[in-house]
């Protein structure tokens, strides 16, 4: 990832060779070597080898009885883990709703991502003014409650210093970071009061997966000058019973 975290345009050749013996087989089924060599326009030793890392990998299998390559069963993991991510904001939509009709603030359904946490849908507020939100948009996950929530209930590391300051109030410095996941984690959810935008109040909890595992985060953020320490204490038990509620509806028991 580029210093901005958007992707490089920068293409990888090898990359995009295995792509392509992937989606032949895809759309092939059983192939062999030469066959997929003939669709994609590469030599049969080139195939050859993607074919011996993607084997490697789970992503390929190869049929012992015709000598033929297939997808692998590695390929339904990750489908079925792309799956559980689009049936989540299935489920969560109606209690983002039901969260913006309790609360007039925006409500914001979030994924853990490879760093951050990752905004997969919103409701905008019931409010003329609210923040912006849009999907795909990171929530930093050292100056954002939903970064926060990721950090403290995915059980991975903290992020590796130095941490940019986004506002005066980013926490920036380690040790304070982990007293305040430590916290997040303790009373089960998190806050950010303008740490990453100015001006701005979030509030964000866990929502589980069957196995207990974080799934997705909830959150509702809105103006510091609307969404104040009151308005937080009012929003924090609605947060926390819709997340819970989606929770249940994947499966989850407490």
């Amino acid at each position: 990832m580029s210093r901005t975290r958007q992707p490089s345009t920068r293409r990888i050749g090898a990359s995009e060779r295995a792509i392509a013996v992937l989606d032949t087989l895809a759309e092939g089924g059983e192939l062999g070597t030469n066959e997929i060599a003939r669709r994609t326009a590469m030599t049969p030793s080139t195939v050859s080898r993607q074919l011996g890392t993607l084997a490697a990998a789970g992503l390929v299998e190869r049929v012992q009885a015709t000598g033929r390559y297939r997808l692998g069963l590695r390929i339904v993991h990750l489908a079925n883990a792309l799956l559980a991510r689009l049936d989540v904001r299935e489920v969560a939509r109606p209690h983002l709703q039901e969260l913006v009709r309790r609360t007039g603030e925006t409500a914001t359904l979030s994924v853990p991502g490879e760093e951050d946490a990752i905004t997969i849908d919103f409701v905008s507020g019931a409010h003329q003014i609210q923040p912006i939100s849009r999907l795909g948009r990171p929530s930093i996950a050292h100056a954002t409650s939903a970064g926060k929530a990721m950090l403290a209930f995915s059980g991975r590391s903290l992020p590796a210093g130095p941490l940019r300051a986004y506002t005066p109030r980013t926490i920036t410095d380690l040790e304070k970071l982990a007293i305040e996941v430590a916290r997040v984690r303790e009373q089960g959810w998190a806050q950010a009061i303008e740490e990453r935008e100015p001006g701005l109040t979030a509030i964000a909890a866990p929502i589980r997966s069957s196995r207990g595992d974080l799934e997705a985060i909830a959150a509702l953020q809105g103006p510091t000058s609307r969404f104040d320490a009151a308005a937080v204490a009012a929003a924090v038990p609605i947060l926390v019973e819709e997340a819970d509620a989606i929770s249940r509806e994947l499966g989850w028991r407490s």
